[in-house]
């Protein structure tokens, strides 16, 4: 295996692990129990939102230059700060990080240890998170070499056993096809992968230039292949997990998410079965946690021009981080939907239209009108997930197409992103890739 290869691998391994965490494993099957036989367009809807989406995000950061900053920076001044400190709340202390090692506690510490509390078990996690992310040099190889390795050999033999030996048949569901999709679809919202893309982004290139890979061709070629990689991964572990919630012979939403992981890895493997997938989601978590507090210190080091050093920023992030956790998974998630429902559509505008037509559409406004269409609708969005609007204003909404199905922002964005381009496409001001 020559030296190019062997980068890829490791690149791509470290991507699939920082993508690859507590709510990718978690979501899939909950969302497997409610699909009945729709197994294929909800993984085809998982995998939009969930894989091809954040791909995307890294290619639109790879194409605009090095890092976040570089892809938002050159639609407006003020996007990258503002847009880029929401997303980092969202995948850092607020949401992604405390999910981690309450994940780790409820799956990988709780069955074998019922008399353990969460505090101790989040000391211990974001400990290790801290030691292992102290040096961001070191990030990529531990990720990629190490640990993801073991956590895919753990998975594939949960799936590959659970689809030959299926522990039921498909269920009965009062969703349609089109609902299906939906569920598939904003549900891989909570994975935060698309938010995490354009973030994650720059600590990938970063690694490429650190292994030799200078030039912007040799950079691409190894980052967009490393990319490709995870993505198969991903989409490998994303459909295996969704069959077994599907075949998992459970009805109904009431058992959580985490029991129903369990469950399924004690019908498939066993005794052992507990055992393993607590291994699994140890490394899922940590591996993620790793990745994502230290994106969290190199974000903020440099929005503050390094008036906050980097490992003072990773030492507060693992605090908060761990009081956050002691909450619990179902608690986190369902705090961070209303807020994932407002953030995903401007992060998605921005990833799709830049790379789309940012080698087309050299002037600045139609994204930013495409932005504040997305965010318009969004706003809307946010308020109906906190019940701040009556039936006649939600009734009045729904004639907006798709909104029903949240997802009312992609019509908006695009008559913005086309009518600013008829109006002012001539105008070469500002390139944007």
């Amino acid at each position: 295996m020559n030296k190019k290869t062997r980068d890829i691998i490791t690149i791509g391994f470290a991507l699939f692990a920082m993508f690859f965490g507590a709510g990718n494993l978690l979501l899939p099957p909950f969302i497997g129990i409610q699909i009945g036989d729709h197994v294929l367009i909800t993984i085809i809807a998982f995998g939009l939102s969930g894989i091809l989406l954040p791909f995307l995000g890294i290619l639109a950061v790879v194409n605009a230059g090095e890092k976040f900053e570089d892809l938002a920076g050159k639609i407006h001044p003020l996007l990258s700060p503002i847009l880029g400190t929401v997303i980092m709340l969202c995948i850092g202390p607020l949401i992604a990080i405390p999910r981690t090692a309450a994940t780790t506690y409820e799956v990988g510490v709780l069955p074998s240890f019922p008399g353990a509390g969460p505090i101790w078990t989040s000391v211990i996690f974001f400990t290790l998170t801290w030691l292992l992310t102290i040096k961001p040099s070191k990030v990529v190889d531990i990720i990629g070499n190490v640990l993801t390795p073991l956590l895919l050999v753990l998975l594939f033999i949960l799936i590959l056993l659970g689809v030959f030996a299926p522990i039921d048949g498909y269920q009965e569901t009062a969703l349609s096809n089109a609902q299906s999709f939906t569920l598939g679809f904003i549900d891989g919202y909570q994975t935060l992968d698309v938010l995490a893309s354009v973030i994650f982004a720059g600590i990938i290139i970063a690694a490429t230039k650190a292994k030799g890979y200078q030039s912007t061709g040799s950079k691409m070629q190894v980052v967009i292949t490393a990319g490709a990689l995870s993505s198969i991964f991903l989409f490998i572990i994303y459909g295996g997990l969704i069959y077994l919630g599907a075949t998992s012979g459970v009805t109904g939403t009431t058992m959580k998410r985490s029991e129903l992981l369990m469950y399924i890895s004690h019908s498939i493997l066993g005794p052992y079965g507990n055992v393993a997938i607590a291994v699994a989601i140890a490394l899922a978590c940590l591996t993620t946690s790793i990745a994502l507090v230290a994106a969290f210190g190199t974000f903020f080091s440099a929005l503050t021009k390094g008036k906050l050093e980097y490992k003072l920023l990773v030492t507060v992030c693992c605090i908060a981080s761990c009081v956050l956790s002691i909450t619990g998974v179902d608690n986190i998630i369902g705090f961070a939907y209303p807020i994932l429902s407002f953030v995903y559509p401007i992060a998605i505008t921005l990833v799709l239209y830049t790379v789309f037509f940012g080698s087309i559409v050299k002037n600045r406004k139609p994204y930013i009108f495409a932005l504040l269409a997305s965010t318009v609708i969004a706003f809307f969005h946010l308020l109906k997930h906190y019940a701040l609007l009556n039936g006649s204003s939600i009734e009045m909404l729904n004639h907006i197409p798709l909104f029903e199905y949240e997802l009312g922002w992609v019509i908006p964005s695009a008559i913005g992103f086309f009518g600013a381009w008829a109006l002012s496409g001539t105008s070469r001001t500002t390139k944007v890739s």
